[in-house]
């Protein structure tokens, strides 16, 4: 996977919304601009959101990493914004996932340190004990579980995007019985979407139309200029979008597995590795005190909060894994 590049991902967010005759993307550097909606801080200089250590629960971190001093974290740069990916300098690791790291190494008492690597090596590293722990948008399967464990911090859920101002909302499939939707093809949107519309036929409803785009410039065209009423596809990228352009906004979410189970986003180590639960308490301590829920909306991903971090729940079964 290659480097996301926020100028070009930036200037191609400009310019089909410009088109769309909707305002241009900002990537305002005030303090202010990260959690209102109308801009986010995209510079190297993030003021990331700290909490204290808890030395209780730095009393679970396994005595090699204590000794180290640090928290190696592994994190793949190939994910848009706003998970992982580079500050305008082009070198500073931003995003969401680093910031929740941080908080984790706040609370345990270590200094971070990332690791870009390519999503494969990601595991890699995890296998060969090079890295302690991976914040990287990685999905609980049952097939992982067998390798690694787990410490849930998020939903995995896909998104409905709609112009700013909809008043409609989505939650299943008769929500878009008769309109249109974009999507990518061969994607778990697409065949949420194929099933949805079939069982909107059975109950006797209208088809979903669905109109197909793989460049995001093409689909916010569309969304913009009306000719699709909504764009279905992971909510870290649409809720980005909609806080930092304020044009659009999601207005509904739905598991990324599927109706039968709420897929989990996870902080990933080798099996077997007591760090875990230290990284498990530290996910809590953040939840209870709030700064969770500051980074997430930080981020735009408020609708991606859980409760408690959970240790190996439930993954997507094997055979989607």
């Amino acid at each position: 996977m290659t480097r996301t590049r926020l100028p070009r991902l930036l200037l191609a967010l400009t310019a089909a919304l410009a088109l769309a005759g909707c305002a241009s993307a900002t990537a305002d550097p005030g303090p202010a601009a990260a959690g209102t909606g109308t801009g986010i801080n995209l510079t190297p200089q993030q003021n990331r959101i700290s909490t204290p250590k808890v030395d209780s629960i730095a009393a679970l971190v396994p005595a090699d990493v204590r000794a180290h001093g640090t928290l190696e974290v592994v994190d793949s740069l190939g994910t848009v914004p706003p998970l992982d990916f580079y500050a305008t300098d082009d070198k500073t690791v931003i995003g969401a996932e680093p910031d929740l790291a941080t908080l984790v190494a706040d609370v345990l008492g270590l200094k971070v340190q990332f690791h870009p690597e390519s999503w494969e090596n990601v595991f890699v590293g995890l296998d060969s004990g090079k890295y302690d722990v991976g914040f990287t948008n990685i999905t609980v399967t049952e097939t992982r579980k067998e390798k690694y464990d787990f410490a849930t911090y998020r939903l995995d859920n896909l998104a409905f995007e709609a112009k700013k101002g909809a008043d409609w909302k989505v939650t299943g499939p008769r929500d878009v019985a008769g309109r249109t939707i974009g999507v990518s093809s061969g994607t778990n949107q697409e065949k949420l979407l194929l099933d949805w519309s079939a069982q909107d036929v059975a109950a006797g409803l209208k088809p979903v139309k669905i109109a197909y785009y793989q460049n995001s410039s093409d689909y916010y065209l569309a969304l913009g200029s009306g000719r699709i009423d909504a764009w279905v596809g992971p909510n870290p990228t649409s809720a980005f979008h909609a806080a930092q352009t304020g044009q659009t906004q999601v207005i509904g979410t739905y598991s990324g597995a599927g109706a039968s189970l709420q897929g989990k986003i996870a902080a990933t180590v080798k099996k077997g590795n007591p760090l875990i639960t230290a990284v498990q308490a530290a996910l809590d301590e953040v939840i209870r005190n709030g700064t969770y829920g500051q980074v997430l909306q930080r981020w735009g991903l408020a609708n991606e909060a859980v409760p408690s971090s959970e240790l190996n729940p439930p993954g997507l079964p094997k055979s989607d894994g």
